[in-house]
């Protein structure tokens, strides 16, 4: 799937408040220093503008940095509050697909993913047991939960938590896709 305009302004937007901010400036700071309304900046940074070459580059030369390198240094999760569905890091395989929020940050102490587990699809014959705590709820399907020496059948708006010492397993049973969001503290990925 491409990246749309909306994207890719919303990634020049956010490498250029990273920019600004780690040269200690304030927005009507570069735009003093580059000749750029402080209102434009303002609105490439919010992603409701995206600038063209030639302005870019204006701002850019405020602050003695190339388009080249711009656009290829990595982004920080530092300060990033959203993510877009696409921005999900896919860390499952096969019947199970589990998209990770926040795969960029390196020190997240919350794991949370959204789960796909697809008819037949299972955690393993071996149950899980690891420290932490987890929880989560099912959005669509049912799901088959087992904590312990409990089993449950979980449907849409029904909720799991305990304590992840405990060995547990997980598996579709039902006859269609099951869509779950789920948490762990701390992270297992």
């Amino acid at each position: 799937m491409g990246e749309t305009e909306e994207d890719v302004g919303a990634d020049i937007g956010e490498r250029l408040r990273q920019v600004r901010l780690a040269y200690g400036l304030s927005q009507r700071a570069l735009a003093k220093k580059t000749g750029v309304a402080n209102a434009t900046i303002s609105q490439i940074e919010s992603g409701q503008s995206n600038p063209s070459v030639g302005a870019l580059k204006r701002i850019l030369d405020g602050v003695d940095m190339d388009l080249a390198r711009f656009f290829s240094f990595e982004l920080s999760a530092e300060g990033r509050h959203f993510y877009k569905s696409s921005d999900l890091k896919e860390i499952g395989r096969g019947k199970l697909s589990f998209r990770l929020v926040g795969a960029d940050r390196p020190e997240k102490s919350i794991q949370m993913l959204h789960e796909r587990l697809m008819p037949g699809a299972d955690t393993g014959r071996v149950a899980l047991s690891h420290k932490g705590e987890e929880c989560g709820i099912v959005l669509s399907g049912s799901l088959e939960v087992t904590v312990g020496d409990e089993r449950q059948i979980l449907r849409p708006g029904d909720a799991w938590y305990f304590e992840s010492a405990l060995p547990h397993r997980f598996r579709n049973t039902g006859a269609e896709p099951c869509v779950c969001i789920s948490a762990c503290s701390p992270p297992t990925f």
